[in-house]
């Protein structure tokens, strides 16, 4: 079962989406965390603060509750203003996700109408056709290009005849150390330079390899080939001649048809789709620092909040508490027992709190390099063209199982896109120097198409009209995607989408 262009990048957005939100949820869940932790710092201050009453002399009670009163207050504070800065960051990110939803179903829009002008293009071509093929000088000079373009093949066969003929009746001579030493001297020609004792012993050498008529025959088996593939040269001139003059008579023909509004409506139509294409670049840029300033701030790596919170651990871990717990528990009272019971509690939550903080915080990491990975392919899909109605990918797996691998991290980014560009192809037509007409439009032949009927007319390529490119390499293991820095690497824990792949 196939899978078409316009479903393969929903499919694509789906992904991404489900691969943001997840990354949003584990930010929550990092934030969350984190405050957790200063809360559990903050009990077991108060729980101190209970101990201290019991076990301590009012002045050493009162030095020590003050100093962690003012920790825990000024955790709380920033704790406060953490939350804030939190939920604008949110605030920040979902407008930039409405707004990419929406960029998203504005390209879809803006590349079917592009392909319904092609479609009306197409239509006017063939019309046009029909029209210039009861045109006698249109049939006589297609005649004519055919008939040359037959000649040049022709040529370009005997050519490659000649060559392969060479190749294998010139072995021997190649093959023959003595012959080809005096060949590279050029001996016997006037370009030969030895004098004296060298052009003596080269004699005799040229004397016992029968060189003189050996050097003709070899001769002419390397020059028979030059001249016909010089020939072959001059025919292919005088076709692509013809072909200019055809190409130009069709293009005459369609801009009388009315092709010139058509074209301005597809340049038009490209040049929207290429300012999308930026600005959704530019959103994802945009999200990708709000997504790198939320985490910072869910993981509470501000300098402020960090601050704020070892402050309060620091006085947690003075000394004199330390030597308080420890003498409340070598002094067996139920009041010491059950407050030093709570305190240990609170503090193995804390560490437990801590361990799957930590899990969550590389988790993210896998999750930035991933979407950015999918942003990486979902350019190189639009920018080759590849939601166009007419493309169409063999393997509909692509967004199934192999999806899933790829976002587990089974399969490398690159191999992934790899097996998008291996299955895909084009339906309803041939791709002709980036620009699609149906097999039987005007012109046809063998020889090169550049315009008119069977050609692009000069039209933006259908697989990247949008930022100026066309097609390009971007299976080898790269993207051109622009990006600042470096690419996130894929880490080596699984993915889990949550989205239901």
């Amino acid at each position: 079962m196939s899978l078409s262009g316009p479903d393969a990048l929903r499919s694509l957005d789906d992904a991404l989406r489900d691969v943001r939100r997840e990354e949003d949820e584990v930010s929550r869940r990092v934030a969350r965390s984190a405050e957790l932790i200063a809360k559990f710092q903050e009990t077991e201050s108060e729980l101190l603060r209970e101990l201290a009453k019991v076990r301590l002399d009012p002045a050493v009670q009162a030095e020590l509750a003050g100093q962690l009163t003012a920790a825990e207050a000024r955790a709380r504070d920033m704790l406060a203003d953490h939350d804030k800065a939190l939920d604008a960051a949110g605030v920040e990110l979902r407008a930039v996700d409405a707004e990419l939803a929406d960029i998203a179903a504005r390209r879809s829009g803006a590349v079917a109408r592009l392909e319904t002008t092609r479609a009306e293009l197409d239509t006017l071509a063939k019309r046009v056709e029909a029209e210039c093929l009861k045109d006698a000088s249109y049939l006589a000079l297609k005649a004519e290009r055919d008939s040359l373009q037959a000649v040049a093949d022709k040529s370009r066969s005997k050519t490659e005849l000649a060559e392969r003929d060479e190749a294998q009746k010139g072995q021997p001579y190649r093959a023959d150390p003595l012959f080809m030493y005096l060949w590279e001297r050029n001996w016997g020609t006037p370009q030969y330079k030895g004098k004296g004792l060298s052009a003596t012993l080269d004699a005799w050498v040229a004397r016992q390899v029968g060189y003189h008529e050996a050097r003709a025959n070899f001769a002419l088996l390397n020059n028979i080939p030059l001249r016909l593939k010089a020939h072959a040269e001059r025919q292919q001139q005088a076709a692509d001649a013809a072909s200019d003059a055809l190409e130009e008579m069709e293009s005459r023909a369609l801009e009388v048809a009315g092709a010139a509004p058509m074209r301005q409506k597809l340049e038009a139509a490209s040049e929207a789709i290429a300012q999308i294409e930026a600005r959704v670049v530019a959103l994802e840029d945009k999200r990708d620092s709000l997504v790198k300033a939320q985490r910072d701030l869910a993981q509470g790596s501000d300098p402020t909040f960090t601050d704020a919170i070892a402050g309060l651990a620091a006085v947690l871990a003075r000394e004199d508490i330390r030597v308080l717990l420890s003498q409340a528990r070598a002094t067996r009272t139920g009041r010491d027992d059950t407050i030093v019971q709570q305190i240990e509690e609170v503090r193995k939550r804390s560490m437990e709190e801590k361990a799957d903080s930590r899990d969550q915080k590389a988790r993210l990491k896998t999750l930035a390099a991933r979407r950015r990975e999918l942003e990486d392919i979902q350019y190189e899909f639009r920018r080759q063209g590849f939601d166009n109605p007419r493309s169409t990918f063999r393997e509909d797996n692509l967004v199934g199982d192999m999806l899933n691998e790829f976002l587990r991290g089974g399969i490398s980014a690159a191999d992934y896109w790899g097996r998008w560009r291996n299955s895909q192809s084009w339906s309803g037509g041939r791709r002709d120097q980036g620009f699609e007409w149906p097999d039987s439009s005007f012109g046809g032949g063998s020889g090169r198409r550049r315009g008119g009927f069977g050609g692009n007319m000069g039209l933006p390529p259908l697989g990247g009209p949008w930022g100026g490119q066309s097609g390009g390499n971007s299976g080898g293991g790269t993207f051109s995607r622009p990006r600042e820095g470096t690419r996130g690497k894929r880490g080596s824990d699984s993915f889990k989408t949550g989205g239901g792949f």
